[in-house]
């Protein structure tokens, strides 16, 4: 029977326990100085290494060339106290939770006082020391507190607070921690070495997680996998299969899909998921993991060479172009929407309905008035903006000028050409489209994944072109045909010109490969952005009409009378007609926009000098007409 590589690989010397420095150096320090205590009390999680160091102080303080913080591995109480040596007489090791009465410490106590019959030290190693009754404890107290000088006392326990504490304050209290990552991988690498099993890097991470930090519990994983292995050794969908963890690749799709806003894309992960049979609760703690490892790399640029992130080469470049296309505070809220997750999922009866409402919740901020979700919308503006970051060395914007102030008269000026749009290809064409094309290697989820990177290269070649595809969301792939829906017809139009659309599709063969169409719909897709419904308005104004003369102005006034002449009345206001605003051009590259600072001239109504100098003096100087 093949003995388990806990028991195999287990420490002899406080040089060989891992990850536990703070306690080996100061024992050690303290067997040079032979200062030996007459009561320990080692603390810690399971499987840390604390019965094992009482056996190796045990071994250090029975050597002949002891107490040293070296033993000499010849002598016969380095020889039985080894690991799986015979023991000691002088050495006794005790379970509490089956001897922890009050009889089992009385018999304990009565052969105490007997002097070691060939070591140094009598030692009572007594694990799980929290199992001791009080009763039991009590009755060690005395013998605890002053014992003869050839008996030590090592008591372990992984709840120290359960220890009596007249018992604890006797003893030199030395707390365990659980073993770092890079400090497991260095033991579980040298063990496989000692093993001759070739074990793939990334199997390593997964083992020290199914571990917990624990050198007994890691070592157990690593042996179950090892048994397991084939010809190849260890690799990494044999470990994830046997483990039960979530596969890195499902965890990088729904992350992709998060960056994108692919809705389609993130259920379709949880449908693969649940499809491959991995449990929901597990899925949404490795996502949980994985969004942990991204805050790190955003606020920790070299969270990788520091430690803090232990993932393979390949996994951490993914990870690290994730990070950058994610804002922390979509990250944060994030990872507090899968925190709450895993708290709601406790006794869940339909956890992949729970699993499926968190994405829904990350995928739609606005849905929440939250501060988290007013932030990552905020973030989500901001990236917008910074898609296409203006250089140095661009051209200014043009400066707008009023038609009379321009160099060349506005009739001079050439009228743009028409600009067809062009039609939707017929089924036939997009069936067989040419043979360059990425035909079948590219859909609409794989474009949305893309469509980032496809704004900001398109702003490095076209910003006007930019602009009008922010407002463009991905219908559909046809084949080689990009279909891209827009809010308007005109806006469809503008994107459909050639020169825009030859824009887009340079930039999806540099990102993609193929020789890719570009069409435009606008609405709910259906319709084609030439569609005789999106009828726009005159361009020209129509003629302002001058408002006729008030027939009071033209009728002779009355007689005169004794009394005061009455006031005659005002004449009514003459009504301005505005003209409707005109239809902004189809070429955005010729449209100038007047600056805001500039005040917008106010049109004059033009009305007759007679009949304004007749209105003049009636209402200033209270004239009368005496004629026709």
């Amino acid at each position: 029977m093949a003995l388990a590589l806990y028991r195999k690989y287990r420490p002899a010397t406080f040089a060989e326990v891992v990850g536990q420095e703070h306690v080996t150096e100061p024992l050690c320090t303290a067997l040079a100085a032979k200062r030996v205590n007459h009561a320990y009390l080692f603390s810690g999680p399971r499987g840390c290494g604390k019965t094992s160091s009482a056996r190796i102080l045990a071994r250090s303080l029975n050597c002949v060339n002891g107490p040293t913080p070296t033993p000499c591995g010849v002598c016969n109480s380095c020889v039985g106290l080894a690991p799986e040596g015979p023991g000691s007489v002088d050495v006794v090791e005790l379970d509490a939770a089956s001897h922890g009465g009050v009889d089992d410490a009385r018999e304990l106590r009565d052969k105490a006082f007997y002097a070691p019959a060939e070591s140094r030290y009598r030692v009572f190693i007594i694990d799980e020391a929290h199992m001791v009754t009080t009763q039991g404890f009590n009755a060690l107290l005395k013998i605890v507190e002053e014992p003869p000088d050839h008996l030590v006392f090592i008591f372990a326990t992984t709840e120290p607070d359960k220890v009596l504490p007249t018992i604890r304050s006797r003893t030199h209290h030395y707390p365990f921690r659980l073993i770092p990552p890079g400090a497991m991988r260095g033991l579980l690498e040298r063990n496989c070495a000692e093993e001759g099993v070739e074990v793939e890097p990334a199997v390593f991470p997964l083992v020290i997680r199914a571990g917990g930090g624990s050198a007994r519990d890691t070592q157990s994983v690593l042996d179950q996998l090892l048994a397991g292995a084939g010809p190849g050794g260890v690799t990494y969908e044999r470990a994830v299969a046997l483990l039960g963890v979530t596969d890195v690749g499902l965890i990088d799709d729904i992350v992709d899909g998060l960056v994108a806003g692919d809705g389609p894309a993130v259920f379709g992960t949880v449908d693969r998921l649940v499809e491959a049979g991995h449990d929901p609760r597990r899925f949404t703690g490795d996502l949980l993991e994985r969004l942990r490892d991204l805050v790190l790399l955003k606020a920790v640029p070299d969270a990788a060479d520091k430690g803090l992130v232990a993932v393979p080469e390949d996994e951490l470049n993914r990870m690290r172009a994730q990070a950058d296309k994610l804002g922390p505070a979509t990250l944060t809220r994030y990872a507090e929407i899968l925190h709450a997750g895993l708290i709601e999922m406790r006794g869940a009866t339909a956890p992949r309905l729970l699993v499926e409402l968190l994405c829904s919740r990350m995928l739609l901020p606005a849905a929440s008035a939250t501060d988290a979700a007013v932030l990552q919308r905020i973030e989500g503006l901001e990236r917008r903006v910074t898609l296409a970051p203006t250089t140095a060395g661009a051209e200014e914007r043009p400066v707008y000028q009023r038609p009379a102030q321009r160099a060349e008269p506005v009739a001079d000026v050439a009228p743009a050409e028409p600009v067809a749009v062009p039609a939707a290809p017929a089924p036939a064409a997009a069936a067989a489209p040419p043979a360059d094309a990425p035909v079948g290697s590219m859909d609409s989820t794989a474009v949305r994944q893309i469509w980032p990177e496809l704004l900001r290269k398109v702003g490095e070649r076209s910003k006007p072109t930019l602009v009008l595809l922010q407002n463009a969301t991905v219908r559909t792939v046809e084949g080689n045909t990009l279909v891209l829906a827009m809010p308007t017809a005109g806006l469809a139009r503008q994107l459909s010109q050639e020169s825009r659309a030859e824009v887009i599709r340079a930039t999806l063969r540099d990102l993609v490969a193929g020789d890719w169409q570009i069409r435009c719909v606008h609405g709910d897709g259906n319709a084609p952005a030439d569609s005789p419904g999106a009828a726009r308005r005159p361009a020209t104004p129509p003629t302002r009409q001058r408002p006729a003369e008030p027939p009071a102005a033209r009728t002779p006034p009355p007689a005169p009378a004794p009394v005061a002449p009455p006031v005659p009345p005002a004449p009514a206001a003459p009504v301005e007609v505005m003209p409707p605003l005109p239809e902004p051009p189809d070429d955005l590259d010729d449209y100038d926009e007047p600056p805001m600072d500039e005040p917008v001239p106010v049109p004059q109504i033009q009305r007759d000098p007679e009949t304004a100098a007749v209105d003049m003096l009636t209402e200033q100087l209270r004239a009368r007409r005496i004629g026709p």
